[in-house]
């Protein structure tokens, strides 16, 4: 049962991530501010580009078939949002 319940978090928390990449399409002045702090230049392309990597890498983690690997693929998008946010503060 613990393993059950893990594999419904891990899907639920994909799901809302996906959720979070569709709102960057639909509310993109929710995520302006944030994403200009790290896109300073030409961040309306960067909103979308993030909508996408979390909407894939979201849709990813509520499968468990591809579970594993798009958490990998979300360590490295938060280690590119990261470098980003650094290098242009």
């Amino acid at each position: 049962m613990p393993q059950e319940q893990s594999s419904k978090s891990a899907t639920f928390a994909g799901l809302a991530l996906a959720g979070t990449g569709v709102a960057h399409f639909v509310r993109p002045e929710l995520f302006e501010g944030i994403t200009k702090s790290a896109f300073p230049n030409d961040t309306a392309r960067f909103l979308k580009i993030n909508g996408g990597l979390e909407t894939a890498l979201g849709l990813g983690v509520a499968l468990p078939q591809t579970r594993k690997l798009a958490v990998v693929g979300l360590l490295g998008y938060g280690g590119y949002l990261a470098v980003n946010a650094i290098r242009n503060r």
